[in-house]
């Protein structure tokens, strides 16, 4: 599988011309992940209402979570049990919890309220081993399924159970992207040796800057800060690096904390260009960094 798939260009870093940082969704910390065979509609909560999967797709939607619709590569069973997991991925509050239910009419039963809110649905038990979702919803963007779905493949044969396709996850001008659950990272413009690396990196608890998008559920600019912070660094560990605080409108101060030290970051955010047309078009900003300096030490404090 090799790169270059018209749909822009992320190096992963702010030096590049069309970078990805900070571009991972900003309204998903409580997630639900339903196996659905598909056909997929464009959006999921086109589903038909009659289906409980729909039903609770929509539920999920009012309650404030993020549904996405799940299928392993290649192997698509279209009768139940059906796998269901529900994550919340919001700072230090991370976790998983997975089962397969006998149909889908059990979806009903989940407290959706309580996943948004960051407690059980009721689903249980917990899941340690992570979740990696390849975007490969081609309804929805047609770059996608041709880049999403050859990568799901690539990731399957290698780390075998935890890869799913997913329905749309944002950011189609990224495609081929990845979100690597329960912490939300987010990996966009893969290739299959930028995803086996991001992959692997996370298994050991880190993550990698080139093709990193972001966190979801942080606001933008708190993506950027933390990105330029690990990019001069070098702290990796996905728990190691934390914002403190983010103020501004087109030009940001975040103070963040990497280990032990506090940093000043100023930001701006820029426009970028439109990299394929408008169908790709979600969000054009990225954001450039001003000024980074090291505030004090934490055991100073």
């Amino acid at each position: 599988m090799t790169r270059g798939n018209g749909c822009g260009h992320c190096p992963g870093s702010h030096t590049g011309e069309r970078p990805c940082l900070a571009s991972a969704t900003v309204k998903a910390r409580a997630w639900l992940l339903v196996e659905h065979p598909g056909p997929w509609p464009e959006n999921v909560t086109d589903l038909p209402r009659t289906d409980p999967v729909g039903a609770a797709v929509r539920a999920a939607k009012k309650a404030g979570v993020r549904p996405q619709l799940i299928r392993r590569p290649g192997r698509r069973r279209a009768t139940p049990p059906l796998q269901v997991y529900a994550a919340f991925s919001r700072g230090a509050e991370v976790w998983m919890e997975g089962r397969e239910l006998a149909g889908p009419a059990e979806l009903a039963g989940l407290d959706l309220a309580a996943l948004a809110a960051g407690r059980s649905p009721g689903l249980g038990p917990r899941v340690a081993e992570p979740v990696l979702l390849a975007c490969t919803h081609g309804r929805h963007n047609a770059c996608c399924a041709r880049t999403g779905a050859p990568l799901a493949r690539a990731l399957a044969g290698r780390f075998d159970h935890r890869v799913w396709e997913t329905t749309h996850v944002g950011g189609d001008r990224f495609a081929a992207n990845l979100v690597c659950l329960p912490h939300g990272l987010y990996y966009g413009d893969l290739g299959e040796t930028e995803a086996m690396a991001a992959v692997e990196a996370y298994l050991r608890g880190e993550v990698v800057l080139d093709r990193l998008r972001g966190r979801a559920g942080m606001p933008e600019p708190a993506q950027a800060a933390e990105h330029f912070v690990r990019a001069r660094t070098g702290v990796l560990g996905v728990d190691e690096v934390t914002v403190e605080s983010v103020i501004g409108t087109s030009r940001y101060e975040a103070v963040v904390m990497a280990r032990e030290s506090r940093y000043r970051v100023v930001l701006e955010a820029v426009q970028q260009s439109d990299p394929c047309g408008p169908d790709c078009g979600e969000n054009l900003r990225t954001y450039v960094v001003r000024e980074l300096t090291l505030l004090n030490e934490a055991a100073l404090v």
